[in-house]
C-alpha cells in the first residue's frame, strides 16, 4: 500500500524515524534550507504561506506526489493511538501512528480526520466569530453561496455544530484528496481575491476560515470516515487557553 503522510514544517525539529512520514519545510520559497524537502518546487504556491500557512504543503502535495494514499500531519501534532491525556512527551512520541498502523487502519477507511473537538456552550460559527475576522466567514459564506450553492446546507450544518474537525490535518485515499483539494482551492483563491489581508492587524494575516471548509466538504458529500486522536507536542497551558476562551466569549476578541 503506497501511503505518503507529510509533516508540515517551518523549522528543524524533531521527527519519527518511521519512513511512512515525510518533513516538509512549508514556505520554503526565499528561505535557507533546512535539510527538508520544500513546497517551491514545480507548480506551487509556497510564496503564499504567509496567508495559507500549512495549505502550502498541502497544494504542493496534490499537484506534485502520487500515491494511493495522502496526507499530513504537523511537527507539533500528529495522530496517535489514545493515551492518558498527562503522559509525557516521549510516551506521546512512541504512540504516533506507524507505518503498519495505517496500512491496517486504510484497509476499513478511505478518509482519515481528527477526532472531534468539543466547543459545548458555543457553536462552530460563534466560536470562529469570536476569535477571528468576520470579513472571512461572510466573504467564504458568500463564494460558497455564489460558485457552488449545493454546499451551503453542509455549510449551515456545519457551523451550527458544537464539534469540528479541526487542526488542517488528514489522510485521504488519492480520489478523495484530490476532490477535496480542488474544492477546497477554488473556494480559497476567491475568498483570497476579495480581501487583502494586509489590512488586518499582523497577527490576523492569515486565513482562518480554511479550517472549516473540511466538514462542509464531507458533509455535503456524505462520505464515510474515521477519526483518530490528535496529541499536542508541546507543553499547553491550559489555564491560559480557558482563560482567552471565556474572554471571547464575554467580551469578544
Amino acid at each position: 500500500m503506497d501511503i505518503k503522510i507529510f509533516v508540515a514544517t517551518h523549522k528543524n525539529y524533531w521527527m519519527p524515524e518511521d519512513d511512512i512520514y515525510t518533513p516538509i519545510h512549508v514556505g520554503r520559497k526565499g528561505k535557507q534550507d533546512i535539510g527538508y524537502i520544500g513546497d517551491d518546487t514545480a507548480d506551487n504556491i509556497s510564496d503564499r504561506n504567509d496567508g495559507y500557512c500549512e495549505l502550502t504543503g498541502f497544494y504542493w502535495i496534490w499537484k506534485n506526489v502520487k500515491a494511493d494514499y495522502l496526507g499530513l500531519v504537523h511537527y507539533r501534532r500528529y495522530f496517535t493511538h489514545k493515551g492518558l491525556f498527562c503522559r509525557s512527551i516521549d510516551k506521546k512520541r512512541m504512540d504516533i501512528l506507524s507505518r503498519k498502523d495505517w496500512e491496517n487502519l486504510l484497509k476499513y477507511t478511505d478518509i482519515v480526520v481528527a477526532d472531534k473537538r468539543k466547543y459545548r456552550i458555543e457553536t462552530n460559527e460563534e466560536h470562529y466569530l469570536h476569535a477571528h475576522p468576520r470579513e472571512q466567514f461572510d466573504v467564504c459564506k458568500a463564494v460558497i453561496q455564489e460558485k457552488c450553492p449545493e454546499y451551503m446546507n453542509g455549510w449551515n450544518i456545519m457551523m451550527n455544530r458544537t464539534w469540528a474537525h479541526m487542526f488542517n490535518m488528514f489522510v485521504m485515499k488519492k480520489e478523495y484528496y484530490h476532490e477535496f483539494c480542488q474544492w477546497w482551492f477554488d473556494v480559497m483563491f476567491e475568498v483570497e481575491k476579495r480581501i487583502d489581508l494586509s489590512t488586518y492587524e499582523e497577527k490576523e494575516r492569515r486565513w482562518f476560515i480554511d479550517e472549516m471548509l473540511l466538514d462542509v466538504w464531507l458533509e455535503t458529500k456524505g462520505y464515510q470516515y474515521k477519526e483518530i486522536n490528535v496529541d499536542f507536542f508541546e507543553k499547553q497551558n491550559w489555564l491560559k487557553k480557558g482563560g482567552l476562551f471565556i474572554k471571547r466569549k464575554i467580551m469578544g476578541k
